[in-house]
């Protein structure tokens, strides 16, 4: 079962500059940073009690056409029974599999290829304990 959106991914070009923007004028709070090699690549703000807002910096290279907004994020209470679901009523799911966040994922798309996460959260959480998250 569905319990929430759990994030939106959002990939940007200045992280400072997003952070200033929806921590200092609009006054979210930093979740935890995601660090690849000693470096922050990205971070979760904090939009409500279970809600967050993910940021990545994209490459300088990367052009966004269209949306910046890179896939929306469902908690579930279950990544089985959601999967089983899905695959019951014919749609596509990955593998479940542990996320660098100590998340459990899968991912499906939408019939108009919107790409949804899922998400099922365990106690070591990034999203619960705060500790910034590693990527390989």
């Amino acid at each position: 079962m569905v319990r929430g959106i759990a994030h939106i991914c959002i990939r940007v070009a200045d992280l400072d500059a997003t952070r200033r923007f929806y921590c200092d004028a609009l006054g979210l709070r930093k979740a935890f940073d995601f660090l690849r090699d000693g470096r922050r690549c990205g971070f979760y703000l904090g939009a409500g009690e279970r809600n967050y807002l993910e940021f990545f910096q994209r490459n300088p290279e990367e052009a966004i056409s269209g949306s910046p907004i890179h896939h929306f994020c469902l908690e579930v209470d279950s990544i089985e029974q959601s999967s089983a679901r899905l695959k019951q009523a014919g749609f596509a799911v990955t593998d479940k599999t542990m996320g660098a966040d100590h998340s459990w994922q899968a991912w499906t798309t939408d019939p108009d290829g919107v790409k949804i996460e899922l998400h099922e959260y365990t106690p070591d959480s990034c999203q619960k304990t705060g500790r910034d998250c590693l990527l390989p």
